[in-house]
């Protein structure tokens, strides 16, 4: 099944909200994605009948294996190309609203060599 940009971008805010505060509520992924309440009710329920979260009696947001798999996937290549780019010059916030744009559509060569060259860089210093 190929997953859409949007669904990963939930995934994603799933498994950062989880590591920031241990928890993901719908109302915290509404915020984060600047995205209204209903819209986030919609998107879970599609993630919830795709098997890539589960939520429990409270509402509190688990990802599944299937889920946590793509959500780091995407977190890596999220903070990869942020730090690349920040290495590079580029003003941290102006670097991660840019990483946003490019995760999703990045070849996995492309991906791995700027993985490569942040990683030489930093043993550089």
């Amino acid at each position: 099944m190929t997953i859409h940009e949007s669904a990963e971008d939930y995934l994603e805010s799933i498994l950062m909200l989880r590591l920031e505060k241990g928890y993901a509520r719908s109302v915290d992924i509404a915020q984060r994605l600047n995205v209204t309440k209903p819209s986030v009710s919609v998107a879970m329920k599609q993630l919830r009948e795709n098997d890539y979260i589960l939520m429990d009696d409270d509402n509190l947001i688990t990802l599944t294996e299937k889920g946590k798999a793509i959500a780091e996937r995407i977190y890596d290549r999220h903070t990869t190309l942020t730090e690349y780019l920040v290495m590079l010059g580029v003003n941290r916030e102006t670097a991660r609203e840019d990483a946003c744009k490019m995760e999703h559509d990045l070849s996995e060569e492309t991906f791995q060599t700027f993985k490569r060259l942040l990683k030489e860089g930093r043993q550089a210093e």
